[in-house]
């Protein structure tokens, strides 16, 4: 019962996610919730943090983190949360918090000058997410920051992406998902079939709005709505600012909710080329061979 409210709860919170994905998702984390109470029943010492994850455990692993000349591949995986330090462990998801300590440790490095975002992620909470894009921005206009979906930039995933000097899909990829959902579940008959009766004392005339001992009234959806409009507001905007579209272009052209193909994409302008990894790589090498090429003739013309 406590798993199956707290299910209800992760699904009313706005993802930029696609649909079905995120209620996979929810469900996963209520099982591992319901793992955490069942530790406590039994009177397990080992403490959690708000996430789940045991305190006593070891100290977060670093992000991966190769290179390839002067290109460092900073990786952003499965499901996109903050603090998501349960999906992490699990090997199924990345935290805001760990992504953007690997990007910064990519700009900091003065031997990276090119930096490319191996993406393949269904997306992910709206938390975290518009910060994340921005961060994106911002190193881009000190070195190039390279994108590829690979092979799935959906939703949250592909809101960072876009924020990239350049992105590509692979050839059997897709991009988009460009939109926010969240649910409510209205538990009320399953509680009354097993004889519960839930009582509601609250303060704040607000306070109780959304919650899933009943039905979903009109104000109340009607509060739900112009959340998940700002957000998609947010979403939508930071796609145009980072493809150098319209927003209008954006909500009629991207797919409005659908995931797009390689060459759907690229003619609808979300992307910059259909291209494989090692391809997108390539590209950034000979890049880097060529700016620095261009580099040497600078100075050599400044010594005659």
């Amino acid at each position: 019962m406590k798993s199956s409210l707290f299910l209800a709860s992760l699904i009313a919170t706005p993802w930029a996610m696609q649909p079905d994905v995120m209620h996979a998702y929810a469900k996963v984390l209520a099982r591992q919730y319901a793992h955490k109470l069942e530790a406590a029943d039994h009177r397990d010492d080992t403490q959690y943090d708000d996430a789940g994850v045991p305190i006593t455990a070891a100290a977060p692993r670093q992000a991966q983190r190769t290179a390839s000349g002067s290109i460092a591949v900073v990786p952003l995986r499965g499901t996109i949360m903050p603090r998501a330090g349960m999906l992490e462990m699990c090997g199924g998801g990345t935290s805001v918090e760990t992504f953007t300590a690997a990007l910064r440790s990519a700009m900091a490095d003065e031997t990276v000058s090119q930096i490319l975002i191996d993406i393949d992620s269904p997306g992910g909470s709206v938390y975290g997410i518009g910060e994340l894009a921005a961060e994106i921005r911002a190193a881009r206009a000190v070195k190039p920051v390279v994108g590829i979906a690979n092979h799935v930039a959906a939703s949250a995933a592909y809101w960072a992406g876009s924020a990239c000097t350049e992105l590509y899909v692979t050839p059997g990829g897709q991009v988009g998902s460009i939109g926010v959902i969240a649910a409510h579940e209205d538990m009320s008959k399953m509680l009354a079939a097993e004889g519960v009766n839930v009582t509601l004392i609250t303060a704040g005339k607000f306070k109780a709005e959304g919650n899933p001992y009943g039905p979903l009234d009109e104000e109340a959806l009607r509060s739900i709505q112009a959340d998940i409009d700002s957000y998609y507001a947010d979403f939508t905007g930071a796609v145009a600012k980072g493809r150098g579209v319209s927003v209008e272009a954006v909500r009629k052209n991207m797919g409005q909710g659908r995931m797009l193909r390689g060459d759907a994409a690229l003619a609808n302008q979300m992307v910059d080329g259909v291209a494989t990894f090692d391809d997108v790589v390539k590209k950034m090498q000979r890049n880097a061979k060529a700016s620095s090429g261009r580099s040497a003739l600078r100075a050599a013309r400044n010594e005659l």
